[in-house]
């Protein structure tokens, strides 16, 4: 799933392609699965449950629409979530819409095995072979074998779908519901009274799981949301394109419960009774009483046909939702590998499959995983809901994109909607809401130990690659730039740039000045504070930043910039210093360090003037995962976007470390430095015993280093030897970094 924005002229689906993507999706398997499922529960009445559900899902349309108009990217509710919220949401956005086509595909392939299995029990097969069809594992096994047919030939590249399947599925449609139209007008109206009392068979509470166990029919529409990249005049096609969906499909389910439970049943029987001893196959036993044996295998036919390509589509798609996660690191990034020869995401594949076999085995039937997959795909869209909001608060409605109309009560009271029937499944079905449940647990638990420090990197890139990001995002941090010298203000400011983003971000510019009782020596002080303090807000207009500039006067400037921390809140420091050799400035850096309350990135630059745009070289050691890859990515990615410098990102390993370990952890790093900077990187592992000497050497050779500090202890010291000695036998720039 790309989730870039595509050019114009990529731009291929028009609104027929659009409103085929959803009706593709949407019109099929879900309602020969749990049309059963819902008349058992609410009896006649599960008409409504349709209706209902089709209010709700076109009230979230409306949330997608807008979203997908303002934003014409590739990849749904995760790539919106990601655009929105913070890395830490995205992910669990990213986990629930990965699960919902988990959970999508689990019942496709049990109502594709259920519907092969009674197929097959209706044909004159031998006693062996009749007994095995007959047997209850029999579904399962064929579900099973089902997701293993289709993850071999997803692996190999084969989407599938089309055009084509959307008419023969939409034909076979309109001959059931003719059919059963015809018959009509030939019923006494009678027996249509009788099929329908009593309507309300479940009572509301009925209804309302008719609502929940059948909402996944109704998805569909989103499907378009996640190619809004390619398609055309998108401001105008995706918004119409998921009404048409909804249309049709509502089109199609309204009438076609109607038949089913009216002239699809015999005299005496009720919809309720007939669904709650076959609620896989009613609509085949429906289709036999009014059209005869021709209806009951065309039925038979028609949905197991669509079972499968409901069931290819959902795997599919859930491969590519992983894929995409583990391009941003909040998976492992082993699922993101794509096969050399068949050009698919074969790893995501692969476990995608794994991870359906065993929601197979686990869910008891069709009703569980069609609760199961409308209750996540209630509380997606519930996000979805929450996500457009947030949207359109940061970045404001456009007049030449779709606004969802009545803004906020809609899309709020599609929210609620949602969490209330989410919410409901789950109490009705203990199964469904336990495996969300245990889904969610689990992904939290795994993101927290395995993937958030690499997240947060590739984010913070991101970020300081597409600024905008951080807009969307309602954040506005403050850095803190204390101003002492002129000759550097620029690269200063440059810095600043990139831990307060443009037009987004916020710089407070520093100076300080000490109090004198000789009037000139005041005079010349002032001078040079306001000298300094043009030189940085020049330089910060060039780059974009509106800065608010701060004097003050104290005696004591360490504890000064301590103070203006504190009161600001500012996120992150910045300070330039020509030296560390100067033993009071370092003790007084070190406490600094360990008391702000914040981020403090520390600038040595190699002589008084240095420009920032004249590194060409730039080298990141990088030691491990750390907490301040975050900022040592936002400053690296920000430094590339403006000026294209080779950066050479550096580990060193004990000069006894086996070559093929030296080999995998350059892959590893070159990975890694691949998804921080998407340009020139080199990824170095050298091995030396002496890692002060190697670094320092290697930093010699290079213009820049930004480099991490160690979390000082009560004894220990951010600037340790490393470091300082850094400082003090190169000429390089260097940038060291601590994260609070």
């Amino acid at each position: 799933m790309n989730s870039q924005l595509s050019s114009a002229g990529q731009r291929s689906i028009g609104l027929v392609g659009a409103t085929g993507i959803g009706v593709g999706a949407m019109v099929g398997g879900g309602v020969f699965a749990l049309a059963g499922v819902a008349f058992a529960a609410s009896g006649p009445s599960a008409i409504l449950a349709f209706v209902f559900n089709g209010l709700i899902a076109l009230i979230t349309a409306l949330s997608f629409a807008e979203m997908a108009t303002g934003n014409p990217r590739n990849g749904g509710t995760y790539t919106y979530a990601k655009r929105a919220l913070t890395v830490q949401i995205a992910f669990g956005v990213g986990w629930v819409v990965w699960f919902a086509s988990l959970v999508a595909a689990v019942l496709y392939a049990l109502g594709f095995g259920a519907f092969l299995a009674f197929a097959l029990q209706h044909l004159p097969l031998g006693d062996s072979m009749g007994a095995l069809v007959h047997h209850a594992a029999a579904p399962v096994a064929m579900a099973l074998l089902s997701v293993a047919y289709y993850a071999i030939r997803i692996y190999r590249g084969s989407g599938g779908g089309g055009a084509l399947a959307n008419v023969v599925k939409l034909a076979v449609f309109g001959l059931l519901i003719a059919g059963g139209l015809a018959v009509m007008v030939r019923t006494p109206f009678s027996h249509i009274t009788e099929s329908v009392t009593p309507f309300f068979t479940g009572g509301i509470r009925g209804l309302l799981a008719a609502m929940g166990y059948t909402f996944i029919a109704l998805q569909g529409f989103d499907l378009i949301a996640s190619a809004a990249g390619e398609i055309k005049e998108p401001e105008k096609t995706i918004p119409r394109a998921m009404v048409y969906t909804l249309a049709v499909g509502l089109a199609i389910y309204v009438p076609l419960l109607f038949v089913v439970m009216t002239v699809g049943m015999q005299p005496g029987e009720g919809i309720a009774e007939v669904s709650a001893a076959n609620p896989e196959t009613v609509v085949a036993i429906a289709a036999q009483n009014y059209l005869g044996a021709f209806g009951f295998w065309f039925v038979l036919v028609a949905a197991i046909a669509s079972m499968l390509s409901a069931l290819q589509a959902n795997l599919f798609a859930a491969s590519r939702i992983a894929m995409s996660m583990a391009n941003d690191r909040t998976l492992s990034h082993h699922l993101a590998y794509i096969h050399p020869r068949h050009n698919t995401p074969s790893h995501a594949v692969l476990a995608t499959a794994a991870i359906v076999t065993l929601l197979i085995l686990v869910l008891p039937d069709v009703a569980a995983a069609g609760a199961a997959s409308s209750l996540i795909f209630l509380i997606t869209f519930a996000l979805a809901h929450l996500v457009m909001m947030l949207m359109r608060k940061r970045r404001f409605a456009k007049a030449e994109t779709f606004n969802v109309p009545w803004y906020p009560v809609l899309p709020i009271l599609g929210m609620v909607a949602c969490l209330g029937l989410a919410l409901f499944q789950a109490v009705a079905v203990p199964a469904a809401g336990i495996i969300s449940l245990l889904w969610l647990l689990a992904g939290s638990a795994l993101f927290v130990s395995f993937f958030i420090q690499r997240a947060r990197a590739v984010d913070a890139s991101e970020e300081a690659l597409d600024p905008d990001l951080v807009r969307l995002r309602g954040l506005s941090p403050l850095v803190l730039l204390p101003i002492s010298n002129p000759a550097n203000a620029e690269s200063m400011v440059f810095v600043a740039n990139a831990l307060a983003p443009p037009v987004v971000g916020r710089v407070l510019l520093l100076s300080i000045v000490k109090p004198s009782e000789d009037t000139e020596a005041l005079k010349r002080r002032l001078m040079e504070n306001r000298e300094a303090i043009f030189q940085a807000l020049s330089a910060s207009f060039v780059s974009g930043l509106r800065p608010d500039a701060l004097t003050t006067i104290a005696d004591e400037p360490w504890e000064e910039i301590d103070r203006v921390i504190r009161v600001h809140r500012c996120r992150s420091i910045l300070l330039g210093l020509s030296s560390f050799s100067d033993l009071r400035t370092s003790e007084n850096l070190e406490k600094l360090v360990k008391r702000a309350p914040c981020d403090v990135v520390v600038m040595r630059s190699p002589y008084s003037g240095w420009k920032i745009s004249d590194a060409r070289t730039v080298l990141i050691p990088v030691a491990g995962l750390s907490a301040h890859d975050t900022l040592r990515a936002r400053v690296a990615a920000s430094l590339w976007r403006t000026s294209h410098p080779s950066i050479t990102f550096l580990q060193i390993l004990p000069s006894s470390t086996p070559e093929g370990v030296v080999r995998k952890n350059q892959h590893h790093l070159a990975r890694f430095a691949g998804r921080i900077i998407p340009g020139k990187t080199q990824a170095v592992v050298s091995r030396s015993d002496d890692v002060k000497s190697e670094l320092i050497r290697q930093t010699a050779l290079h213009d820049l280093v930004i480099m991490g500090l160690g979390k000082p202890g009560p004894t220990g010291r951010a600037f340790g030897q490393i470091p300082l000695s850094m400082a003090e036998e190169t000429k390089t720039a260097l940038i060291f970094i601590s994260h609070k």
